[in-house]
């Protein structure tokens, strides 16, 4: 395989995986999806890839020291985080961040005022900084506000921080500033923190929700709210939900395994796509396509791309946040250009992010400090290149900041 990820779009056929081959990962062959390799090679059934990985502060808002880099100084163009060139996963919260290291260790920095970082106390971090001794951090679950959630590789769910709603989801509403684990399952496979609210898929292929739900954002069919997990309907065949982005404030979105998209909770910019302003408590079908492969969510922001690499996007468009190249308000999936080589996305705090097949990278939306990474604090409403690397893989939005990782 090459130093970069195979970047390929799903097919109706699955993939096939031969392996593992003398404890070097298997051999693969078929097409696949960036999340399907991701899966793959973290059960090491995937031939392993050398490569440097370090990460960079691309810009944006710093008071709380969320760009790690030491400083409270707000920055309009990339610059490298550390020394480091081992980094796995990297997830943005609102004002902090968090990343894993290939060898499984877990990075915290940025705001530490409600324990969201996960130390033990409620000091911001300057830098990337270790969190314990632990070498079974698989990823960090979307970006919550003033907290955090996080996997293991045995399967189990973590959270930290904010808990007012029962966002943790360890059947209490009180703040933690360490990570207290989700009951006792280890059949966890994705998370997604949001701004007061958490939902996760397991390995079953079940949907569930915990946290606020003042506008039906749990997706069960009621306004209550919930400290712990509830299945979200009886379904099993929930794929993927967002984890490079902020998350959505109010709102939620998954794709189920036969590519079609779903969203339900806050619609006041029609960030559901479903045409209208309405709200809904129970997931809804957004259009009849069925080759919708990835989904993200600024604050009231959707973006997704399709299998054939397209880039779409509605809700609120203001700052140009949708990338089309105006200010409006769209309920309905709009494509952005005519390109068909994005391979990922993330939604920020009224702007966009994303990176293509080639490895490009690329922002557009509000810039008003230098989030958008392009040396100035002007605002695009149509996708900008970020620089002229092309070897970007990795690219995560938090409240008007952005970060990434890049392969060299």
């Amino acid at each position: 395989m090459s130093g970069k990820w195979p970047g390929g779009f799903i097919t109706k056929l699955a993939p096939t995986v031969v392996g593992p081959v003398d404890g070097e990962g298997g051999t693969a062959s078929g097409i696949w999806t960036l999340d399907q390799v991701a899966d793959y090679e973290e059960q090491g059934l995937w031939p392993k890839r050398i490569v440097p990985k370090p990460a960079w502060a691309i810009g944006g808002y710093n008071a709380s020291k969320q760009l790690g880099l030491g400083t409270t100084t707000n920055m309009s163009s990339p610059v490298q985080i550390g020394s480091a060139v081992t980094w796995k996963t990297l997830n943005t919260a609102w004002y902090s961040c968090m990343a894993t290291q290939t060898d499984g260790t877990l990075w915290v920095w940025g705001e530490g005022s409600t324990g969201q970082l996960g130390n033990g106390g409620t000091a911001n971090v300057g830098t990337p900084t270790q969190l314990g001794v632990l070498t079974t951090w698989l990823q960090m679950g979307g970006g919550g506000y003033l907290f955090n959630m996080g996997l293991r590789s045995d399967g189990t769910l973590w959270g930290t921080g904010k808990n007012n709603y029962g966002q943790l989801g360890i059947n209490n509403a009180t703040d933690k500033s360490a990570f207290t684990q989700v009951g006792a399952l280890t059949d966890w496979l994705k998370a997604c923190g949001t701004y007061e609210h958490t939902y996760a898929i397991k390995t079953d292929g079940t949907l569930w929700a915990w946290g606020r739900s003042d506008l039906g954002q749990l997706g069960l069919g009621n306004t209550t709210t919930y400290s712990s997990p509830k299945q979200v309907g009886a379904l099993t065949d929930w794929a993927t939900i967002p984890v490079n982005s902020i998350g959505g404030k109010s709102s939620s979105f998954a794709i189920k395994t036969d590519g079609t998209l779903w969203s339900w909770g806050k619609n006041n910019y029609g960030q559901l796509g479903l045409g209208d302003t309405t709200s809904r408590s129970s997931p809804v079908q957004v259009g009849a396509l069925t080759t919708w492969s990835k989904v993200e969510a600024g604050r009231e922001n959707t973006l997704a791309i399709k299998t054939d690499g397209t880039l779409w996007a509605w809700g609120n468009g203001a700052g140009g946040a949708l990338g089309l190249g105006n200010v409006t308000v769209y309920s309905s999936p709009v494509q952005v250009g005519s390109l068909t080589t994005w391979s990922v996305i993330s939604g920020g705090q009224s702007m966009g992010s994303g990176i293509s097949t080639g490895g490009t990278l690329w922002t557009w939306g509000q810039n008003n400090v230098g989030q958008g990474g392009l040396n100035n604090t002007t605002y695009y409403s149509s996708p900008v290149q970020v620089g002229t690397s092309t070897d970007w893989a990795i690219i995560a939005s938090g409240h008007n900041a952005n970060l990434a990782i890049e392969n060299i």
